[in-house]
């Protein structure tokens, strides 16, 4: 990998992120700018709060050289808002409210309830070898699934994270729990 991985740096949880990828020993760069995106390997789109992320990567004319790049063939990681803004279909949205796309899934906003119903998992992950340590803070949830792989899901069967060619979306957060697994899938298989 030649190109440090970029996370998308305009709300939410970036600089976990890339902490996250500084464990690993991985150069990380956060991306405001559309110039950006072709000095990057992969792509993250972390979670905050997917409204604002769209609002602002629209202000910074960011929002359709994203897109595009996602179509492309870029790797891209979401993590609980990122995953919403990769779903082609989002349930509780507000009205007019765009996603990037490229993830054949439907996904529920705040499926979990607000911050106050916050909890921590350990799921089996497709792909990893143990089990992943994940928070889900005011999640959602893949409530349909067509074209994507699912990768993980909840004990009462619930999906929680799915891949699809390029594109890796999960509905928790790894980069505040310490457990770098998904990080490093993400990486092995995807930006490679």
């Amino acid at each position: 990998m030649s190109l440090p991985v970029g996370v998308l740096a305009l709300q939410g949880d970036f600089r976990e992120h890339l902490q996250a990828f500084e464990r690993l020993g991985v150069a990380a760069v956060g991306v405001r700018a559309a110039s950006e995106l072709s000095q990057v390997s992969g792509l993250v789109i972390p979670g905050g709060e997917s409204t604002t992320i769209g609002k602002l990567a629209r202000i910074f004319n960011v929002f359709d050289p994203i897109r595009d790049a996602v179509k492309a063939g870029l790797p891209t990681f979401g993590t609980c808002a990122g995953l919403i803004m990769l779903a082609d279909d989002i349930l509780g949205g507000i009205d007019g409210q765009e996603t990037f796309g490229g993830l054949d899934v439907t996904v529920s906003r705040n499926a979990f309830g607000n911050q106050s119903d916050s909890f921590e998992a350990e799921l089996q992950f497709i792909g990893i070898g143990h089990p992943v340590k994940a928070a889900f803070i005011r999640a959602p949830i893949i409530t349909e699934v067509r074209g994507a792989d699912v990768r993980s899901t909840l004990e009462d069967g619930r999906v929680v994270a799915v891949s699809q060619d390029n594109i890796l979306g999960i509905s928790f957060h790894p980069e505040v729990t310490g457990d770098d697994s998904v990080h490093e899938l993400f990486l092995r298989e995807f930006v490679k």
